[in-house]
């Protein structure tokens, strides 16, 4: 890893944060009886809602339990002390070079579009994703917002802020670390999409929207562990949501769209059953995850273990000085990525690998371009090179090959010597 990013071998990992600490108070979008008749259809905050005559109309409302952006930090800091759980420290994590890189490439460039992570049982795949709180770098958002929306690009604005934006309104702003958030494998549809509150709707009448783990994810990281086995329906959603950037909830007659722009980061054991081909291909990235064979690694993962079950924030504060370190040079990578440079003449050998290993699309093509650009900005250089994409195009395009039954050899070997047949 140290070879790759340019660090020492104690690269240093992202900052850690309890993932509750940085939920915004849950709110409700609240559609209240009004005086007036109308018919046809009119909108509020970008809901439509069917208006007939002869029925009072509805507006669309937001209630949150915070008052303050002041009031809201002390909420986290208050959680962050009392409720959350330690998570294990990005840097103190040992080997797994690959997957570690792919993380890192796609916090420096989330339109990479995210990661899948296979391997066997008991290699630090969820360990390693969650560490990656520590590392998130910070985000501005519309204060109270349950979309996470930035207060300058519509096309991440949840209805209420466009409404807002379009009446010339001040939007109170806040910073805060990119979300993470859990998708479980028991999770219904209602959840994940959002709902509306029926008990609401008996008790006082009114209809509200609760928002689910689509909205929450916006702008942020959602995380599937054991995805491979997850429902269809779910797949499906995931599939219509990393599609478009947006996730539509249809229930009791109101239509209500907001964006769910997400790094989706999977991981799975192959032996539990394949992923299946439509969202594999929505993966930018590919890392496969072995079993440690050297004894002596092996060793000092299991003593390094054994310290943070023992005594978490002791083990945590011996790694802050690599995990500041290795933030810093994430947020070096992402403000210097827009100005890396790639030659023409590697862009047409990209697509020449792609083209004679018959990648369908061209996702194959546009992620290893991406991926390649991050690197060099993680290495502090403005301009990539062959070794740059030597380093990456394996884990963009190893899952988009067809699979061949009979074919014994690693699809990321075949990439490689595709590679080097095509670069000389």
């Amino acid at each position: 890893m140290a070879g790759i990013i340019g660090t020492s071998s104690t690269a240093p990992i992202f900052a850690s944060r309890p993932l509750s600490s940085h939920s915004s108070p849950t709110p409700s979008f609240s559609l209240h009886p009004s005086s007036g008749l109308s018919s046809g259809r009119k909108f509020y905050g970008g809901v439509a809602l069917p208006l007939k005559k002869g029925r009072s109309h509805l507006h669309l409302s937001i209630s949150n339990v915070a008052t303050s952006p002041a009031q809201e930090e002390v909420q986290k800091l208050t959680s962050s002390k009392e409720n959350q759980r330690p998570v294990y420290p990005f840097a103190a994590i040992v080997g797994q070079d690959e997957m570690k890189l792919c993380l890192l490439l796609n916090v420096i460039d989330p339109k990479i579009g995210g990661v899948m992570i296979m391997g066997d049982r008991g290699t630090g795949k969820s360990t390693t994703v969650r560490s990656l709180v520590d590392l998130l770098p910070e985000i501005r958002v519309v204060y109270g917002d349950p979309f996470n929306s930035d207060p300058e690009d519509a096309e991440v604005q949840g209805p209420e802020v466009r409404d807002k934006v379009m009446k010339g309104e001040q939007l109170p702003v806040v910073s805060t670390k990119i979300n993470m958030v859990d998708l479980p494998l028991g999770a219904t549809e209602d959840r994940v999409c959002g709902t509306i509150d029926i008990e609401k709707a008996l008790t006082e009448g009114v209809k509200a929207f609760e928002p689910g783990l689509l909205a929450k994810a916006n702008r942020g990281i959602l995380y599937v562990d054991e995805v491979n086995l997850l429902d269809d329906h779910l797949v499906d959603v995931l599939l219509d949501s990393a599609a478009s950037g947006w996730n539509t909830v249809e229930r009791e007659g109101i239509s209500i769209s907001h964006p769910a722009r997400f790094i989706l980061i999977g991981s799975g054991n192959p032996e539990e059953g394949e992923l299946r081909p439509q969202l594999l291909d929505r993966f930018g990235m590919h890392a496969q995850v072995g079993t440690v064979r050297d004894a002596e690694l092996r060793v000092k993962i299991v003593e390094e273990r054994a310290r943070f079950d023992k005594n978490p924030k002791e083990f945590r504060e011996s790694y802050i000085a690599e995990q500041e370190k290795l933030q810093q040079q994430i947020d070096s990578a992402r403000s210097a990525l827009s100005s890396v440079t790639i030659d023409h003449d590697l862009r047409v050998k990209i697509s020449k690998v792609c083209a004679e290993l018959h990648v369908d699309g061209l996702r194959g093509d546009i992620v290893s371009n991406r991926a390649a650009k991050a690197l060099a900005a993680l290495k502090g250089r403005d301009k990539v090179t062959a070794e740059d994409i030597a380093t990456v195009i394996p884990n963009c395009l190893r899952h988009r090959l067809r699979k061949d039954p009979l074919e014994s050899i690693d699809s990321g070997v075949l990439v490689i010597e595709k590679f080097y047949e095509v670069f000389g």
